[in-house]
């Protein structure tokens, strides 16, 4: 195994490594919810139709983190995980699912025509990831990543990991909404006052306790400093706020069952292929092509920055600056949006998660192998990975931004060329909610002042294609 995953090689031990893959797999356990749940917009239990879809992507988010981790363990050999991505999921939603809904004037939802929305979407995610796969078979995904600037390869780490601390803060309820403000810090004297301390406070303040305990632990050098967080956070919460641990094991048979009737079946229905470039849902064969581009484009340079960063947080980048094995993690990132598509659900990615096993110390596959084999043991024991409340897993997201913003101290900020695109990617990432926006914002912004400069020469005809397609992207379709 030493020999396999290179772990000595890379300055690790297999105690290390597993503990690496238990953070990584707590810190994005709640996707095996969360993902049926954005799919539906958690609306399945207003229909039937709506319900058959929630159960058969419940099934299929698993299968594909497992494929897709398992990739990444075997193939790819690193210590990154994979499953359905936070967004496209939603867009996936918005795409294919809501025109189908109706909603009656007493709150009401019907979903007549929902099951064929849902695997006329699966069509279009199977295309973007064929493409995909072509993309990094061919070895012209890996120099499309290689041919960012270096401001820009500097600043997606730092922008990924404000953007894991924004997931972090929101998941705990740290931060909440404000109509004047858009944000403002959890109102805990409101929250006492309206006698909501426990469900709106508490989760809140235990996240912030959690975030303390991964810092002094990690003071003192400590081993599974996030890890421990996770463990000590779930346990003070189940403690303090007199939530009973609950079990529900009745839907798995139902899941299983629907994700066989509709799910697996759903891009081999001919009438699948027919809706998704012709339907009036879709809006018809331009509108499909753009939705291909879309969601290729978006996984495409999600997995881009989630690779730089991470690999940057593990000391795994090459003399250039670029990832090792970059080839083979993109490749088994498009396999595994291909088998997300065939089993039933929406694109699948690298997750930013997978920065908080680096943060603990994995360097290897068998960090993922972990991962995935804790996902193959959630198939049939689901609600033991629910287990794991929002405020005990953010901490090891909000330090793994603290760790990834390191390496933005090394952009030029006198050179404009440099600071103005950097500084769009870092932010534009957690203020649009998206990876890919803030690669393609900093990439427009690097043309267009390296243009104005006089600069311009061959090598940043790449960069150029990169910020054309963005355009092309923001011009006409929102994302």
């Amino acid at each position: 195994m030493d020999k396999f995953f290179k772990i000595s090689e890379r300055g690790s031990n297999v105690r290390t490594e597993i503990i690496a893959g238990l953070t990584t797999f707590f810190a994005m356990a709640y996707i095996v919810v969360t993902n049926p749940n954005q799919i539906v917009s958690f609306y399945q239990g207003a229909d039937p139709a709506l319900q058959q879809i929630w159960n058969s992507v419940y099934v299929a988010s698993i299968l594909v983190a497992v494929i897709g981790t398992l990739l990444m363990s075997l193939y790819a050999k690193m210590p990154f995980a994979q499953a359905c991505g936070m967004g496209l999921n939603s867009f996936f939603f918005v795409c294919f699912i809501l025109p189908r809904l109706a909603f009656g004037e007493d709150g009401s939802v019907t979903a007549e025509g929902a099951v064929a929305g849902y695997q006329s979407g699966l069509v279009i995610i199977l295309v973007s990831g064929i493409i995909f796969m072509a993309l990094s078979l061919s070895g012209l995904r890996s120099k499309i990543a290689k041919a960012l600037p270096d401001c820009l390869k500097k600043a997606i780490p730092a922008g990924i990991g404000l953007f894991i601390a924004f997931i972090g803060f929101k998941n705990a309820g740290i931060l909440q909404d404000n109509p004047y403000t858009f944000l403002q810090f959890v109102d805990i004297h409101g929250a006492i006052a309206s006698g909501q301390f426990v469900a709106v406070a508490l989760p809140a303040l235990l996240a912030l306790l959690g975030l303390l305990i991964i810092a002094v632990l990690e003071h003192y050098k400590v081993k599974g400093s996030v890890l421990i967080s996770i463990v000590a956070t779930t346990v003070l919460y189940y403690l303090t706020s007199g939530t009973a641990p609950s079990f529900d094991m009745g839907q798995i048979g139902q899941s299983f069952k629907d994700f066989g009737t509709i799910g697996i079946t759903g891009v081999f229905h001919p009438e699948a292929w027919v809706e998704a470039f012709t339907g009036p849902a879709i809006g018809g064969i331009f509108s499909a092509i753009m939705l291909i581009v879309t969601f290729c484009l978006v996984d495409m340079f999600d997995t881009i920055g989630t690779l730089y960063g991470a690999a940057s947080q593990a000391n795994m980048l090459d003399e250039n600056g670029d990832p090792i094995n970059v080839n083979q993690c993109m490749t088994s990132d498009s396999i595994a949006t291909v088998v997300g598509a065939v089993c039933g659900t929406s694109t699948c990615t690298t997750f930013v998660e997978s920065a908080s096993g680096v943060a603990a110390g994995g360097r290897t596959g068998l960090t993922s192998l972990v991962v995935a084999i804790c996902f193959g043991v959630c198939l049939f024991l689901s609600p033991l990975a629910s287990l794991v409340p929002s405020c005990a897993a953010a901490p090891a997201l909000i330090y793994v931004g603290v760790l990834m913003l390191r390496g933005f101290a090394s952009v030029d900020m006198h050179d404009m060329r440099s600071a103005v695109p950097a500084f769009l990617a870092l932010v534009m990432m957690p203020l649009t909610y998206s990876i890919s926006n803030g690669i393609g914002i900093g990439a427009i912004a690097y043309v267009v002042i390296t243009l104005c400069a006089g600069k311009y020469t061959k090598k940043d005809i790449p960069v150029t294609i990169i910020a054309a397609l963005f355009i092309l992207k923001f011009v006409t379709v929102t994302m």
